[in-house]
């Protein structure tokens, strides 16, 4: 009986010695007395980089930023022969309206155009300014608003089998609906379009301070 109170004994003491030992490495594993134990529920930050972030903006290509809708209208006058214009010539008046869109090319950003300050608070991002694509007629909204023809010139395109070719006046319209969207907000709007979305982007990110400029 005597034996076996003693094994008891023996059992109980072993029994706190592995808790305490237990309880020891715990103790050293929070306050980094063993760096080698890692804790599995802990989380994992992965830092995104400069290099990271440009080639994310690079992946964006094309971004098409604003989209302006323009009505024009267009003159065409033929003629200067010695013969009066209710013989010879033609006195057209087209109305055209279409799209121009501007856009900014991410494509060929480089290192330099994306710097990313080392607490990863701070991007400064150096962009091309926006540029406008070719203009692009509705020829469904557009139509001949007045057209007056000579008699020859009736029957000369008549006679050549197309009487309602319009090519010239769609070419000039949209050459002059490109000049319109030059001269209006079209590409201030695309860079401050483009500004807020890469703003938002960077702020989803975790940055605080984002700056966004146009060169070139």
């Amino acid at each position: 009986m005597a034996r076996l109170s003693e094994w008891r004994r023996r059992f109980v003491a072993g029994g706190i010695a592995l808790v305490v030992a237990v309880g020891l490495v715990l103790v050293g594993s929070a306050i980094h007395l063993l760096p080698q134990l890692r804790n599995p529920f802990s989380e994992t930050t992965t830092e995104r980089s400069g290099p990271v972030l440009l080639q994310s903006i690079v992946q964006l290509s094309k971004y098409e930023a604003a989209s302006g809708t323009f009505q024009v209208v267009v003159d065409i006058s033929s003629g200067g022969s010695i013969l009066p214009s209710f013989l010879e010539g033609s006195d057209t008046l087209f109305i055209g309206v279409g799209t121009e869109n501007s856009y900014v090319d991410f494509s060929k950003l480089k290192g330099q155009n994306v710097q990313v300050s080392a607490d990863r608070l701070t991007a400064a991002l150096t962009l091309p300014k926006a540029q406008l694509e070719a203009a692009q007629l509705n020829v469904q909204q557009s139509y001949v608003f007045a057209q007056q023809q000579g008699l020859f010139t009736r029957v000369n395109s008549f006679l050549s089998g197309n009487p309602n070719s319009q090519q010239a006046v769609y070419e000039l319209a949209q050459k002059q609906i490109e000049g319109a969207a030059a001269k209006s907000q079209l590409v201030a709007d695309a860079e401050k379009n483009t500004t807020a979305m890469l703003t938002s982007l960077l702020e989803s990110l975790g940055f605080k301070n984002v700056s966004v400029k146009y060169t070139g």
